[in-house]
């Protein structure tokens, strides 16, 4: 408390009011405040000295206004709405400002109102709540520790690697067993943990594991394209944890170490011949692990979970997660890429393109830049079948599609009886019927350049000659004009494949070293 006394008594001795400040210990502000006052209330030094500090400042500042009573938060109240999603204590202390003054009461400022409810935070025990949400994030990761299955046959011990995953809030616990720690199992272990828990939460955090993260870093890490397409089918975000800070994920560390003590230890003498023997030890240590009483504070992470936070997770999707696997493929000439010996179409403008192929039991999604082209139905059987969308093949093979074999054997039929006989056996002769069209299209397309009725004669001719005449052939006696000539005067014989008028060279007698006449 300031010395108002000893300031009016230095100030009666005639020194500076920086001498006096140094010497009160107070500032010089302060003491030409008080002196001013001293002025203003016309007071006299000296004073008797009965009058004691507390009267001199009543007498130089007069009485001071009564303090404010400030209006005391539900703490209780608070705590649990903050447990909500998307409640925060800064939403809580506006709302409790805005109904103190409603109410005529004074509110206490932010930094007040944060540092009261950390104390109250610490006397229940309630900190948990305060650093993570109900249904917020799943903190996931590989136990250091393994377990042994025996190989029946031949004895030998098969490492089984320990799959975890801990809500933060509630801290309630799945584990599984697997074989590997490959991706499929990764998959499968997110997959059986969301249905353990029968939710999702917003987030998911793990270690930064080949078969989750692609490429670590902090501010743009690289997702693996499955994981992250589990995650958006499971309606979560992958966070993955900074490299060498365990703390990022605190709650699957620490869990890791206690289930380790709790279960893996409790089972290290158990001999297991499979995997679903071993999970099904673990699963019933997992339902006593997560009924375990709290050692600081009252319940069970399962009691946590099924009070507090079971309300709080997303929905499962309809279906479980499918896993899938990502190729590259080229389109090739014919608009079509192999996936495993099978054809799939892709749009023709994407000829000699590099695509994304998403392979997943069932369908073959083909995707470019990101963007999805196409799908089909994925095949199954003998290999080098073929699937083929219309809308895929170029106008020109499109509009074979409305072709078949009487569509073209009335077309031939408008232009002769042997012009129809040539088209159905060209149509007969292919193993396929279908591999015939473009050979009769191109047939008929010959009365453009020489007439319906020359087209006619020159099929007459080519029978003459074989009963299964060929494109070529017909075309041949057309290019040569033999079908303008009589029966007679033909030799029975099919145009060779030398232009008619010309001939190889011939040699005189000059080059044999005759002489010419």
């Amino acid at each position: 408390m300031t010395n108002y006394r000893e300031i009016l008594r230095l100030n009666g001795l005639g020194l500076s009011h920086r001498e006096i400040a140094r010497s009160c210990g107070c500032s010089k502000t302060t003491v030409t405040k008080v002196l001013n006052q001293k002025h203003e209330t016309g007071m006299q030094w000296p004073l008797g000295l009965e009058v004691t500090n507390a009267e001199i400042k009543r007498k130089l500042f007069g009485i001071p206004k009564k303090e404010l009573k400030f209006k005391q938060p539900d703490y209780a109240k608070v705590h649990k709405e903050l447990a909500k999603s998307g409640v925060t204590l800064n939403m809580l202390w506006l709302e409790y400002c805005r109904e103190s003054r409603e109410n005529g009461e004074t509110p206490y400022m932010h930094t007040q109102f944060h540092k009261y409810y950390q104390e109250y935070a610490a006397q229940e025990k309630a900190t948990m709540r305060f650093n993570h949400k109900p249904g917020e994030k799943t903190e996931v990761d590989w136990c250091g520790q393994t377990a042994q299955i025996i190989d029946p046959i031949t004895g030998t011990e098969i490492n089984a690697y320990i799959f975890i995953a801990v809500l933060p809030y509630s801290g309630y616990s799945y584990m599984e067993a697997f074989h590997t720690r490959n991706l499929n199992s990764w998959i499968a272990a997110h997959a059986h943990a969301y249905e353990y828990f029968g939710g999702t939460t917003k987030l998911l955090v793990c270690d930064n594991l080949k078969t989750g993260v692609t490429q670590a870093s902090w501010h743009t890490p690289e997702i693996n394209k499955t994981y992250n397409e589990m995650a958006e089918h499971y309606g979560t975000v992958v966070i993955p944890a900074r490299a060498y800070k365990p703390k990022d994920k605190a709650t699957v560390e620490s869990t890791v170490g206690a289930v380790t003590n709790y279960i893996l230890a409790a089972l290290r003498n158990n001999k297991y011949n499979t995997l679903a023997e071993l999970n099904e030890d673990i699963w019933d240590k997992l339902e006593l692990f997560n009924a375990k009483p709290f050692q600081k504070k009252p319940g069970s992470r399962l009691t946590a979970f099924t009070e507090d936070e079971q309300n709080y997770l997303l929905p499962l999707p309809r279906d479980a997660f499918e896993i899938t696997t990502w190729k590259t493929a080229k389109v090739q000439y014919n608009y079509h890429i192999a996936v495993d010996r099978m054809y799939y179409s892709v749009p023709y403008q994407y000829i000699k393109h590099e695509v994304s192929v998403r392979v997943s039991g069932t369908v073959i999604e083909i995707y470019s830049g990101g963007d999805r082209l196409c799908s089909h139905i994925r095949l199954h059987g003998n290999p080098g079948q073929y699937s083929t969308t219309e809308e895929h093949m170029p106008p020109k093979h499109q509009a074979f599609l409305t072709w078949n074999e009487e569509r073209f054997i009335k077309w031939a039929a408008t232009t002769g009886i042997h012009t129809e006989t040539v088209v159905a056996s060209i149509l007969s002769s292919r193993q396929v019927t279908q591999q015939g069209y473009r050979t009769c299209m191109a047939l008929l397309k010959l009365a453009d350049k020489y007439s319906s009725v020359r087209l006619e004669k020159a099929c007459r001719r080519a029978l003459t000659y074989t009963a299964d005449p060929s494109y070529k052939l017909v075309k041949k006696i057309l290019e040569s004009g033999q079908d303008g000539l009589s029966d007679k005067s033909s030799d029975n014989k099919p145009p060779s494949d030398k232009s008619p008028g010309k001939s190889g060279f011939t040699r005189g007698a000059e080059y044999y070293g005759g002489e010419s006449e």
